[in-house]
């Protein structure tokens, strides 16, 4: 049986993991949800639930001129808007929701989208996983954004044995230094994307492997486990 790490060689390998991680993608704050206002990018993130950001950025290309301003969506035709968003999947909630957020944005702050969480998670179809990508990008709050990338690489990586969200959220709070919260949500979805892919991780490729516990486990070898 594996021995339990200690406190201070997790610290020491998480500071391994993130300086690999800022070597390889660098520290640039991006985010892969196009947008011009931040009312633009909070329906981006609503869009984007159980769908791909490469596929809300193609809707969201027309639909922003479509729609505007944030009184277009508050005043928009649910049939009409659910039309607009189709391709996105649950289209029928995610329209409803984008009209009731707009509209409440409206008239209840001024046409601002919210910094503080407990106002964005007040807003229809906004968890707590949209109000920090939110308070992340738009107000460059500290905050971890628990997506599948996020959660699964960092159970792979022993920062957490979660399964809620809310609980990797805080076990990564705990191990990772504030200043890269948020470029553990940039970093971590790109390696997801492109090395530690959920189907086929490619851990021979990976810059991580020598820190990760999970490197090569139940990967499949000429076809079998």
């Amino acid at each position: 049986m594996a021995r339990k790490e200690s406190k201070k060689a997790r610290n020491e390998r998480v500071t391994k993991i993130l300086a690999s991680l800022d070597a390889e993608y660098g520290t640039e704050y991006r985010c892969y949800l196009n947008h011009e206002t931040p009312w633009q990018l909070l329906i981006a993130v609503i869009l984007s639930a159980q769908c791909t950001d490469a596929r809300v950025n193609i809707v969201t290309a027309d639909l922003f001129k479509k729609y505007d301003s944030l009184e277009k969506f508050a005043n928009a035709e649910l049939a009409e808007l659910e039309k607009d968003i189709h391709s996105t999947g649950f289209y029928h909630m995610k329209a409803k929701n984008i009209i009731s957020c707009c509209k409440d944005l409206i008239e209840k702050h001024g046409g601002e989208v919210p910094r503080e969480l407990k106002d964005l998670t007040a807003l229809a179809g906004v968890g707590r996983k949209t109000a920090n990508v939110i308070r992340g990008n738009i107000y460059d709050e500290p905050s971890i954004v628990v997506d599948t990338h996020v959660k699964r690489i960092s159970k792979k990586l022993g920062l957490t044995e979660n399964e809620d969200p809310e609980k990797v959220e805080y076990d990564l709070m705990n191990v990772l230094p504030k200043d890269h919260w948020i470029l553990w949500n940039i970093q971590i979805i790109t390696l997801g994307r492109t090395i530690c892919v959920a189907r086929s991780p490619k851990c021979e490729e990976c810059f991580l492997r020598e820190f990760c516990p999970s490197a090569g486990v139940g990967k499949k070898v000429g076809g079998k486990k």
